[in-house]
């Protein structure tokens, strides 16, 4: 599944990050790399963007962007 599918309050892993170029750089440089923790905080009135918590700090990113992450959802124990 990707970022964008993933349901409020969920957290999951992210597992490969594609884009290209500028963007695959921008995505890594924000701490966007497989294996890193992100849960969806909440989406904007319209869907897009949505608010992320990864790494201790809140990120903001565009439905088009989350589309390109690829992510595990985590299974409570």
């Amino acid at each position: 599944m990707t970022l964008d599918e993933l349901e409020i309050g969920k957290t999951a892993v992210i597992t490969k990050v594609g884009g290209e170029g500028v963007l695959r750089y921008r995505l890594l440089d924000m701490g966007i790399i497989p294996k890193t923790k992100v849960t969806l905080v909440k989406r904007a009135p319209m869907g897009d963007p949505i608010e992320l918590r990864l790494r201790g700090y809140t990120l903001t990113l565009r439905i088009e962007d989350a589309k390109k992450i690829e992510v595990t959802e985590e299974v409570a124990e």
